[in-house]
């Protein structure tokens, strides 16, 4: 169950930043949204970024370290999934936000 407690110490919101920072970049975003299709190898999201699988794999890395997504190896390849799909929420009220402003 998700505490809903209000906080007041310091290292909680820097926790949600680090999330946050996580999530502000327009390759991660894009990764994100396509793994909210379902799982992929890295070397299909390399096509879909238009970058070089490192480039990649670090913006991934960002986003597991951040508890986001999480990777199977398999043979050569890893494979990404969301972790915990509710962040689609957040992006479904970004959205809200953004079409908000556009009136």
């Amino acid at each position: 169950m998700l505490d809903l407690t209000p906080r007041t110490d310091k290292s909680f919101f820097e926790e949600r930043a680090r999330i946050m920072k996580a999530l502000a970049h327009p390759s991660r975003l894009l990764i994100l949204d396509e793994l909210s299709r379902g799982e992929r190898c890295v070397c299909d999201l390399t096509e879909l970024v238009g970058a070089d699988i490192s480039t990649v794999s670090k913006h991934l890395s960002q986003l597991k370290k951040a508890g986001i997504v999480e990777d199977e190896r398999r043979g050569k390849w890893s494979w990404y999934r969301l972790k915990l799909p509710c962040v689609l929420n957040f992006f479904h009220c970004v959205d809200t936000v953004l079409h908000a402003k556009r009136r």
